[in-house]
């Protein structure tokens, strides 16, 4: 998962990209970079870490411009290791395209080989970023007019990448001399927003994974990116638009409403944290079903992203509701961070437990999923060292019993805690006296209450129902081989300043 934004400004862009990417710091934490555009020069810089510890003033100098792209990086195909393979990415022909992407492509292990034999193209990396690149590097040069781009040749080209590309991809691209294209998959697995701002000096325009981005930047929310569809800002700030693939439909990702998203975003007609209380409404009925609420003394949320169902499921239940968790903010998401040993290191680092809200009492933990139950265990452990008496777990999720091929750090069946389980062989796994369960079809429910013209989600984690229909038994068993754990991050950046010859358009 990673987070993007574009932007085609009236002035300089650097600090209003960094200020976005700090907005989407939650999407990714192995990486950062930011590329702009100043006359007939790209500027680049990337690095691994967090925002604020990427950018430094004289890299934030180095990037003037008034239009760019930027990204945070969480890797899933690719190393985590390699500056290289942090974003944005730059090729040189044709025109000269910066590129940020957020999912990850089914087929391009395919694609690459294409590229390679039919296209003549060179790929340095291991991501399928670099390959996406490229594909659309290629489709632009086949559909321009010569030496340069009009609308129509743009979105020829990107309907051909919609043909040629299958898997989860939201896009934001700056073709040198022309301006922002971005672009979402056919079935809106990723989210992309748009949104716009009005100045003195004229019309500034931001596309971005989540509209917190937009509105912390000063920006008017105006609508999502629909699926298929391609949208482009010329560098004079003209917007056009134009649907690009052939029997779109939106199959949004339910992981993003469960936890990936910020609760204040708005996301395809749908508040995230509208969707997490209807989520805890719907748990607490579940819960109602399965345990007698008498033995029940207090709720408690596993910080952050399961507050509002916790609150919402106490609320409804009529049982207490108790902050017994305190987390410490500058410890990185666990789910997220690559490698089992630092993610079980960091669970201790990130929360601390207030004894005497524990103490004696029967405590509901509510979590907002549980992937592969390490933090779960650690937190039963957590809550009955602080004096728990009885210890029950709930999640606003079903069980994660597969992989997600779209662009979640879960591709292999093995580091799921539900495979093979039952849910009282999972309970017993993490040490809770009992759990509790989300079921898929009530989690579905809570984010269509809010959009009834929803009618079908991405939910591959749930229910094994991979939407882009080219995964099979040999293509999960392929990736769960080469998947391994990163090696030592290197440290430093890669600077940039590239110059290309101005279009004549």
């Amino acid at each position: 998962m990673c987070g993007i934004v574009g932007v085609v400004g009236r002035g300089p862009v650097n600090q209003l990209l960094y200020d976005s990417l700090l907005l989407l710091q939650h999407r990714g934490q192995d990486a950062a970079g930011i590329a702009t555009e100043q006359g007939s020069q790209f500027n680049l810089y990337k690095a691994h870490g967090l925002v604020r510890d990427v950018f430094r003033t004289r890299n934030m100098r180095a990037l003037p411009g008034t239009s760019g792209v930027a990204q945070v990086r969480y890797p899933t195909a690719g190393s985590s290791a390699s500056e290289e393979e942090a974003q944005p990415f730059y090729v040189n022909a044709p025109f000269g395209i910066m590129m940020a992407h957020n999912g990850n492509l089914t087929n391009w292990r395919e694609l690459r080989e294409s590229l390679f034999r039919v296209d003549r193209r060179h790929i340095n990396t291991n991501s399928d970023s670099e390959v996406l690149l490229n594909v659309l590097a290629h489709e632009l040069q086949s559909s321009a007019n010569g030496v340069s781009l009009d609308d129509d040749a743009i979105f020829r080209a990107v309907s051909a990448v919609h043909r040629r590309v299958r898997g989860a991809y939201a896009v934001v691209a700056q073709i040198a001399g022309y301006g922002l294209l971005a672009f979402r998959d056919p079935y809106g697995i990723r989210p992309l927003c748009i949104g716009r701002q009005d100045t003195d000096q004229g019309t500034e325009w931001m596309v971005a994974s989540e509209s917190v981005a937009l509105e912390g930047s000063g920006f008017n929310f105006v609508r999502d990116v629909a699926p298929g569809e391609a949208i482009f800002v010329d560098l004079d700030g003209r917007f056009v638009s134009r649907q690009c693939a052939d029997n779109a439909q939106l199959v949004p990702c339910i992981f993003e409403y469960v936890y990936f998203a910020r609760p204040d975003s708005l996301m395809d007609g749908v508040s995230v944290y509208d969707a997490r209380l209807r989520m805890g409404e719907y748990l607490a009925d579940k819960v109602a079903r399965g345990m007698r609420l008498g033995d029940i003394d207090v709720v408690m949320p596993i910080p952050d992203s399961s507050r509002p169902a916790a609150m919402q499921l106490a609320a409804r239940l009529n049982l207490d509701y108790r902050e017994g968790l305190i987390k410490n903010r500058y410890v990185g998401r666990t789910f997220i961070m690559p490698g089992q040993a630092v993610r079980k290191k960091s669970v201790r680092q990130k929360l601390n437990a207030i004894g005497r809200e524990f103490k004696g009492k029967n405590v509901l933990l509510v979590d907002d999923s549980i992937v592969r139950g390490t933090t779960s265990r650690e937190i039963v452990d957590m809550a009955r060292a602080a004096g728990a008496n009885k210890v029950f777990f709930a999640s606003a999720a079903p069980p994660v019993r597969f992989p997600n091929v779209y662009g979640i750090d879960m591709p292999t069946q093995r580091e799921l805690i539900a495979t093979g389980r039952s849910d009282a062989e999972i309970a017993q796994t993490i040490g809770a006296d009992a759990l509790i369960y989300q079921d898929l079809q009530d989690m579905q429910q809570a984010v269509r209450d809010l959009n009834p013209a929803m009618s079908r989600f991405e939910a591959s984690c749930f229910d094994g129902d991979y939407i882009t229909g080219d995964i099979t038994p040999e293509y999960l068993e392929r990736l769960g081989q080469s998947r391994g754990e990163p090696d030592e991050e290197q440290r430093g950046g890669l600077q940039f300043n590239m110059g290309y010859a101005a279009n004549d358009a």
